[in-house]
């Protein structure tokens, strides 16, 4: 069966592009590109790098961005689970937050900067019946020089990722029946599911938080739109470099993405010098009675917190969608003076092309990772054998390797082969990133099939292709069309990746949204942002409506 070829494709496609672009980083780096004049090794680009101005203050916000982000998020996590996992209000704020994985980078760090601006959304409510202003402050809130914007934006972003993580592997862990031992024993709601269930569950999540880290420290995009700029973050100028005309910056670029690549592994390392530290400091908590009973007014905040992050991704949604059909809308009015069409009018002849290159890329790459994944676990029934410890760390791979390390190498092989800038290459590069999400949402309803259904068709005497597409696929077509969706929608925010491997030459909405960040236009930003927001909404919707309307005689047929 062709699913025999699903493991080693799936393995090639991981790890293939990111050993293979860590090379072409590593060896221009050190000066050797011969096809650019560098035919020796040495260190010249690291001591160009050291000597560009505010380099590593660059490299220190990236660090410290990717720590505090992924801490504060698996904090909230942590904590909201802990107060309220099993509530009612624990499957409502579920349903309000899961969706927000479908919002792609982007689009959240616009709405976000036009929520909190000088003359964002929030100031204009406030103002001036509670601050008095009749002009926008002079402050620095976005773009502000301690990155708090940014962090706040990376935190609203990975909450909803690190919650549905963590909503996967509560199944695994007795956390009903240890919270009645921890309750008899006397210890508070949060505290008890702190001391005893969730050790357990971080060892699944665990790498997870590592590629959150990775991506938090070497985000692009994001760090463009609410990113300190004098100077950026090291991914923002990296990305600058590597696009710039001048050929010789190619060494530099390397250089610094190999500093990235530290910087990276240096976040992670610290990441795991506070594992160390804090698991010990739990125990001792734990063995000396600290119990927290009174953790009401903790697991109220909680709960606000976790509401708040819900809402500022949908309100920054709506400033999008406000902004995007705003006639004049002048400080400190509420809402805009008049609803007009003129700015999709006037960006309707430009979003075509990018428009369709998008839909060409993020359909063909969710095809093929699809196609990927189910080869990949109808192998896994066939033998029997489920992901090693040695495939999980692959699937994750591409997550947790930071892509300016390795994706400025692959540019450069493209370039070497001739294939950059085509749409073959643009698909390659962005299953890289889309398999790996495609085969996470996937492969937990895959397992929990109930076989019995298969059972009955092999004593009917079926094969497996029939019991395959005729009982399962059918059974677990929600479940397919939803990792789908995500996989759609993965590749739909990807920036880096189109930004280097297109060579500039096939923009999608994502990077022509980006493009307009520095322009300051925000009905223009609002109508390519909400537009980036619309199409992976549009791939949940498809994903729900086609099961139902494909089995809506047949409801019981769910898996």
């Amino acid at each position: 069966m062709f699913s025999r070829l699903g493991p080693p494709l799936t393995i090639l496609l991981l790890a293939g592009p990111v050993f293979a672009g860590l090379a072409g980083t590593l060896l221009p780096a050190f000066g050797y590109l011969p096809a650019l004049g560098g035919d020796t090794f040495g260190f010249g680009p690291f001591a160009e790098l050291a000597q560009q101005t505010g380099i590593w203050r660059s490299a220190w916000m990236s660090y410290y961005t990717g720590v505090a982000a992924a801490a504060v998020s698996l904090l909230l996590v942590l904590l909201f689970v802990a107060a309220w996992a099993g509530t009612r209000a624990f499957a409502t704020i579920q349903h309000l937050v899961s969706p927000l994985l479908s919002v792609p980078h982007a689009a959240a760090a616009f709405g976000f900067a036009f929520l909190i601006a000088p003359s964002g959304v929030l100031s204009r409510l406030a103002s001036p019946w509670l601050t008095g202003w009749e002009r926008p402050p002079d402050v620095i809130i976005v773009n502000d020089g301690a990155a708090l914007s940014l962090i706040a934006g990376l935190v609203v972003k990975e909450v909803p990722f690190l919650l549905l993580v963590t909503l996967a592997a509560l199944p695994q862990v007795p956390v009903e029946r240890t919270r009645k031992i921890t309750a008899l024993l006397g210890y508070g709601r949060i505290a008890g599911f702190i001391y005893a269930s969730w050790p357990q569950i971080y060892r699944q999540i665990r790498l997870a938080v590592l590629a959150v880290i990775a991506f938090s420290a070497s985000v692009v995009d994001v760090a463009a739109i609410l990113g300190p700029t004098l100077p950026g973050t090291l991914a923002v100028r990296l990305a600058g470099w590597m696009n710039d005309p001048e050929i010789s910056m190619r060494f530099l670029a390397s250089a610094g993405a190999l500093l990235q690549l530290g910087v990276a592994v240096a976040a992670i390392l610290t990441w795991i010098a506070l594992e160390k530290t804090l698991g010990p400091l739990v125990q001792v908590m734990a063995q000396a009675g600290y119990s927290l009973r009174r953790d009401r007014w903790l697991r109220l905040a909680v709960l606000w917190l976790m509401a708040l992050a819900a809402g500022i991704v949908f309100a920054g949604l709506g400033a999008l969608a406000i902004w995007s059909v705003a006639g004049l809308w002048q400080f400190p009015d509420a809402l805009p003076d008049s609803v007009t069409l003129k700015s999709w009018m006037r960006a309707a002849p430009r979003i075509a092309g990018p428009l369709l290159t998008t839909c060409i890329v993020a359909v063909c790459a969710t095809a093929i990772a699809v196609a990927l994944a189910m080869m990949c676990l109808v192998r896994e029934d066939a033998t029997g054998k489920r992901a090693t410890r040695f495939a999980l760390p692959l699937i994750y791979l591409p997550l947790v390797v930071p892509q300016v390390a390795f994706l400025f190498g692959l540019q450069l092989l493209f370039i070497l082969s001739g294939t950059v800038a085509s749409l073959p290459a643009l698909i390659f590069a962005h299953v890289v990133f889309v398999l790996p999400y495609v085969f996470l949402s996937l492969s937990d309803p895959w397992r929990a099939f109930d076989k019995r259904y298969e059972a009955v068709a092999a004593g009917l005497g079926k094969s497996r292709s029939t019991m395959l597409w005729r009982i399962r696929a059918p059974m677990l077509l929600r479940a397919i069309l939803t990792a789908a969706a995500v996989g759609f929608a993965v590749s739909i925010g990807q920036y880096l990746p189109t930004l280097l491997v297109g060579a500039g030459r096939l923009p999608t909405i994502t990077t022509e949204a980006v493009a307009l960040a520095s322009g300051g236009n925000r009905r223009v930003i609002g109508v390519y942002a909400f537009l980036q927001m619309l199409l992976p909404l549009a791939g949940f919707a498809v994903a729900t409506l086609v099961p139902a309307l494909l089995f809506r005689r047949f409801r019981a047929m769910r898996a």
